[in-house]
């Protein structure tokens, strides 16, 4: 199987994972490995070349698939922005740490000082950290990546679309910030300028902390609406806008691997790229691809939460592998905590799995999950256990009239409706065929599963960290 034709792999959903070269010995790094985690903003998993796109040019990303392994069932854990971040960084689903949903310059929550990120511990256990691009868990000062972990931080607080210039602002948004650490060096910063501003501050903080271990996050504000691009890419691809945006991403992840080669430091460098969410609909031909998956950004579909996911680690992490496993972004902080040995003495409870045996074997490795639940808001709507998915009866949101170049159309959030629903993904990844009524005993059983774990939800969640009286911008 070729990687550059995952298009028939991603709607097939093969149960086992697919090695495309001869098994080699994978062995664990005896250095405290540097990670590194590219988050792109709202891209659907048919916009890579290397999942099937044939309208988007990614080299670079898919060399970096065919050096590493690709993911085909990659699951966030929420289908917008600010949850998606939260549970990434906390190994959590979102309602555990109180953001379910998405904050904006009118919050006054954000992620609270008890959680423990991916930066705190890492922090702790002597790596520099650095964070380059959008951050959207909140946007007051005592919630900023810097009182998370963060040592480094330039980039903005919430998405850029949060800015005067919307189209169609639903209130009226301040100047957008850019920060430095915690001082604003600017206002409203050229959009078609950022994914090379936080790809050459990434680049410097590599070279600048060549010598010792390093986390480095570059969270793209790209390419969410409004979408930007510099001169370099501005008009070169033939999927339009869209295709220039996806060329300068592409071009960012370059510059992070170059980089690596360059100071000798890619075989001890973890690489994963991922998305925080399918691709944002109602934008039209400024939305991007679900990769023929159902529906998209803020919906339990598989365009919704089915994102690319590729990771890189020469030598450790197999080559030019299709790895059809189900795994989600809570994984990444367990994981991380294995390999560099980091643990705090206390630690709030997580939901994610230690997957560094499955990123790492030639073999076939199942996944850590019995059931894998879709949240959204506080309403748990559907679960995965296998091949099956179960949707409860819930409204979710369609676009209605679909915009053009940058302009919004219209969507109604509580628009589509179904009644509970079981689809076999591993034949039908577009939940197509509702198979509810041949399997009554499997709907009860996993009806259960949702009812118990929204009770858990319930139970067992912590609040946000709310503003203080002294807090300020």
């Amino acid at each position: 199987m070729n990687i550059s034709n995952l298009g028939k792999t991603i709607l097939l959903g093969a149960a086992m994972t697919q090695p495309l070269m001869a098994k080699k010995q994978v062995k664990r790094t005896n250095q405290r490995p540097n990670i590194i985690i590219l988050f792109a903003d709202d891209m659907g998993i048919g916009d890579i070349a290397a999942y099937g796109s044939k309208v988007n040019e990614t080299p670079n990303l898919d060399r970096l698939a065919k050096q590493g392994t690709l993911f085909t069932s990659f699951y966030v854990a929420a289908a917008s922005c600010t949850p998606s971040r939260a549970s990434l960084l906390t190994g959590c689903y979102p309602q555990r740490v109180g953001l379910e949903s998405v904050v904006d310059d009118n919050a006054n929550r954000g992620l609270s000082s008890s959680e423990i990120t991916i930066a705190d511990l890492l922090k702790q256990h002597g790596y520099h950290t650095g964070m380059f691009g959008k951050w959207h868990l909140g946007h007051h000062l005592e919630f900023m990546p810097n009182r998370h972990g963060f040592t480094e931080f330039y980039g903005i607080p919430y998405s850029m679309d949060m800015w005067p210039h919307h189209p169609k602002p639903n209130h009226n948004y301040p100047p957008l910030p850019l920060y430095e650490n915690e001082k604003i060096i600017e206002y409203n910063p050229d959009v078609n300028q950022m994914t090379t501003r936080f790809t050459e501050k990434a680049v410097d903080f590599i070279k600048k902390n060549q010598e010792e271990p390093f986390f480095l996050y570059l969270p793209y504000s790209q390419p969410h609406v409004p979408l930007g691009v510099s001169n370099k890419f501005r008009g070169k691809s033939k999927n339009g806008m869209y295709g220039d945006v996806m060329m300068e991403i592409d071009w960012s992840v370059g510059e992070i691997i170059k980089t690596l080669k360059k100071l000798k430091l890619e075989e001890n460098t973890l690489v994963m790229f991922s998305s925080d969410n399918g691709p944002w609909l109602t934008y039209g031909n400024h939305a991007g691809n679900a990769g023929g998956l159902r529906e998209g950004k803020g919906t339990v579909y598989g365009g919704g939460h089915k994102v690319p996911f590729i990771v890189s680690m020469p030598g450790t992490i197999p080559s030019g592998k299709v790895n059809n496993e189900m795994i989600t972004a809570m994984d990444i902080l367990p994981t991380i905590m294995d390999i560099t040995d980091a643990h705090f003495p206390r630690m709030n409870p997580i939901d994610g799995k230690n997957i560094w045996p499955l990123l790492t074997s030639e073999e076939h490795v199942a996944t850590p999950y019995d059931c894998f639940f879709f949240v959204n808001k506080k309403e748990v709507q559907a679960v995965r256990r296998g091949k099956w998915k179960l949707h409860k009866a819930h409204y979710y949101r369609i676009p209605g009239e679909v915009g053009k170049d940058g302009l919004p159309g219209t969507q109604d959030n509580m628009g589509g409706y179904t009644d509970i629903a079981l689809y076999d993904i591993k034949k039908d990844p577009q939940e197509s065929n509702n198979l509810a009524a041949n399997h009554p005993q499997l709907v009860k059983e996993l009806m259960k599963e949702i009812v118990r774990f929204q009770k858990d939800l319930d139970l067992n969640s912590r609040a946000p960290g709310r503003i203080s009286s002294s807090s300020q911008q």
